[in-house]
């Protein structure tokens, strides 16, 4: 078992990062305050000057993981399209880019998206993913392929559209098809809500 250990002062932080290690291998079941204690090689009282709960525990988790998300999100975009626009490929890249991560860390995508995690979303302040994605529609608008009034509330299908793949391709009948299938039907969904979207 790894032991994450911590210095003067970074508890907390050594914490998440055994809470993180627990999500990624088996979601948010893992999480569980005497495991993180153990592995930040601290007693498990040690955990409540920091955490109230295990569901403040797996706030905290699930917010460093959509941090992660977004990341790989961005990092999904590719070169100027030789065909559509570069808005067009920026939505694209963050839908795939969902996906992508959904299907690379499953523990922390069930982790960051479950029923105890999942916050209200203030428009203030929405997760790191539903701000790229929103950016990414905003950038539509800006090219004058998006309309302001099919602008609103659009980033509601197309989270949607991506979640439902991620969570069929995870849980549901998607699961028996290769890579490279799951793949191709991703890139379909996203496409066709994006179709939808600019009709």
């Amino acid at each position: 078992m790894t032991r994450i250990g911590y210095h003067h002062g970074d508890l907390r932080r050594a914490l998440l990062d055994a809470a993180l290690e627990l999500a990624r291998a088996g979601g948010r079941d893992a999480v569980v305050l005497r495991d993180a204690a153990r592995r930040a090689d601290v007693s498990p009282n040690a955990v409540y000057r920091h955490f109230a709960s295990r569901d403040e525990l797996l706030a905290g988790v699930a917010q460093r993981v959509q941090e992660a998300m977004a990341a790989r999100m961005h990092s999904f975009e590719s070169p100027p399209p030789l065909i559509g626009s570069v808005a067009r490929s920026r939505l694209r890249a963050v839908g795939l880019g969902y996906i992508a991560f959904a299907l690379e860390e499953p523990g922390w995508f069930d982790a960051a998206f479950s029923e105890l995690t999942a916050q209200p979303v203030a428009e203030s302040s929405p997760p790191p993913p539903l701000a790229l994605l929103m950016a990414a529609l905003d950038g539509l608008v800006d090219a004058g392929e998006l309309s302001v009034e099919a602008r609103t509330g659009a980033e509601w299908p197309c989270w949607s559209t991506v979640h439902g793949f991620a969570l069929l391709a995870l849980r549901g009948p998607l699961r028996a098809h290769s890579p490279a299938t799951v793949r191709a039907a991703a890139a379909r969904a996203v496409d066709a809500v994006i179709d939808g979207l600019l009709l």
